[in-house]
């Protein structure tokens, strides 16, 4: 299984980006999709989370501003940030709780990262 992400890049502040990030392989189920970021010298924190069923959170520093989606025929996750501010800067990695053909449970895979740089 591989998680490939993809939108990053430089915008102003104020501006808009959409990142995706696509599931693929032996993949049996999708439950929760995710997307997380780390600026540099920080830990990784979540940004936004979708379940199975349809449900999302924010983080409260994002609410109003970017909105998770996903495409479950796809297995692709959406974040569609508007608004940047230049502290959104960071590398954004996706996340996705994944059940794998042919074994047992749920296991967590991640992007390898895109970095979105905001100007102010």
């Amino acid at each position: 299984v591989q998680l490939q992400a993809s939108g990053g890049g430089l915008v102003q502040a104020g501006g808009s980006l959409r990142l995706s990030c696509a599931a693929s392989g032996s993949i049996f189920s999708i439950n929760d999709m995710a997307w997380y970021r780390q600026g540099p010298g920080y830990q990784r924190d979540l940004v936004a989370a979708s379940t199975s069923g349809g449900s999302t959170n924010y983080a409260d520093s994002v609410k109003g501003r970017f909105t998770i989606s996903r495409d479950n025929a796809k297995n692709t996750v959406y974040l569609q940030m508007n608004s940047l501010k230049p502290e959104d800067a960071a590398v954004y990695y996706c996340n996705a709780r994944i059940k794998v053909v042919g074994k047992g449970g749920t296991y967590d895979y991640w992007g390898q990262g895109t970095l979105v740089t905001v100007s102010s």
